[in-house]
């Protein structure tokens, strides 16, 4: 009977220990998350950036006469 005992005594113990390990890796894996959530947005507002500084460069060349004039 003692053996038994310890045998659930055991498996209640690693139960334990995978529980815990499953929430300390849930909580990293949110973590993680909100980090890429806002990676994202700071490249979405760097790209909305690029755009518009990139439209504000390509302005339309000077009117000029030809040199035949």
């Amino acid at each position: 009977m003692s053996n038994e005992t310890d045998r659930i005594t055991h498996l209640e113990e690693t139960i334990a220990h995978q529980a815990k390990t499953i929430e300390e890796l849930s909580d990293q894996l949110t973590e993680q998350w909100k980090v890429v959530e806002q990676t994202r947005a700071k490249l979405d507002r760097l790209t909305e950036r690029f755009l518009s500084l990139e439209e504000q460069s390509l302005e339309a060349p000077a009117i000029t006469r030809p040199p035949h004039y």
